[in-house]
């Protein structure tokens, strides 16, 4: 499948779907430090830069699926909660109108779960009510990166639509256990709302903390936790896992034996399921890494969205020879 990814960032979505020789057809990215990876990685990929140009942009191939999660700010609930009048939330209007304009068949929203109340509400239901209008079915959902192999809580929303036809998105979103509502509930009170929300047959992966090769066993804590870790508090750990990985966050520490230290970009390129050193690329800043990697999706989430896309349009295609 053909698709067109904006706010690329540094493309979860290309390191996710690679294996299924999913091609992409563009970027749309305006950061240096981003643009300089996707640069680095798909040099054969056009980048178009600003989303808001799209009708400009000049695109052969047919486009099967849009991807995209337009800046998060305005819908953050640590934000200013001006919704759709921030010029950043407009950008979810933006998303639409290249929806209009190009008409692939699939398309992946994502973004943080504030946006469900911003606005009280209108904000998302506007948006929602946009992708209506141009006939698209959609269904959407909160899925957390912690479930699906990576340690760290990282809930977020995604919205997948289908042209003309909303029952493709809600078997991509929804397994046949959580259709039936028969999942377990869960025994801890902290983790309800995480059961609530569990995939399917996807269950919990606590792994190693952070290293692949399972001899980098480490707790890693919020970095508001910094005072209580270093004192040597165990209410500072969190089941092992990072709460969140911030966009901007150069404090974000691992912890083994108590010894509190920063977390590398390697690590965090391993807490978001991208190749190590991915964001190394020449003259790569450790700022800039951290960034880019604190904006991105999951790389692991992504997999699993676009391996349910791919098995229903295999199964389509079965079902018309």
């Amino acid at each position: 499948m053909n698709y067109l990814s904006v706010c690329s960032g540094i493309e979860a979505a290309t390191v996710a779907w690679h294996h299924m020789g999913w091609k992409p057809v563009g970027f749309s990215e305006i950061e240096k430090f981003p643009s300089q990876v996707l640069a680095h990685h798909y040099p054969q990929v056009t980048n178009f830069g600003d989303m808001t140009k799209y009708k400009e942009w000049q695109i052969n191939d047919s486009i099967g699926l849009l991807v995209g999660g337009t800046p998060c700010q305005s819908f953050s609930v640590a934000g200013l909660r001006k919704g759709l009048e921030d010029p950043r939330g407009n950008l979810a209007l933006t998303y639409v109108g290249i929806l209009d304009h190009f008409r692939p068949k699939w398309f992946i929203w994502e973004n943080v779960p504030g946006v469900l109340s911003s606005g009280g509400g209108r904000d998302f239901g506007s948006f929602l009510g946009a992708l209506g209008e141009l006939r698209y079915g959609w269904s959407y959902r909160v899925l957390d990166a912690q479930y699906f192999g990576v340690a760290q809580r990282r809930r977020r929303v995604f919205v997948v639509g289908h042209f003309g036809n909303w029952k493709p998105t809600a078997e991509v979103l929804f397994e046949s256990e959580s259709l039936s509502r028969n999942t377990k509930s869960s025994r801890k009170k902290e983790q309800d709302d995480s059961y609530k929300l569990k995939v399917g047959t996807i269950t919990k992966s606590w792994g190693k903390g952070l290293g692949h090769n399972g001899q980098d066993d480490m707790a890693v804590i919020h970095p508001i936790s910094f005072p209580a870790a270093m004192s040597g508090t165990q209410a500072a750990f969190s089941n092992n896992l990072s709460l969140a990985l911030q966009a901007k966050n150069r404090t974000a520490i691992a912890c083994r034996n108590m010894k509190a230290r920063r977390l590398t970009p390697k690590e965090c390129e391993r807490l978001q399921g991208f190749p190590d050193d991915y964001t190394n690329i020449p003259n790569a800043a450790d700022t800039n890494r951290y960034k880019a990697l604190g904006n991105s999706m999951a790389v692991p989430v992504m997999r699993w969205i676009g391996e349910r896309i791919n098995s229903h349009e295999t199964m389509c295609s079965t079902a018309t020879l």
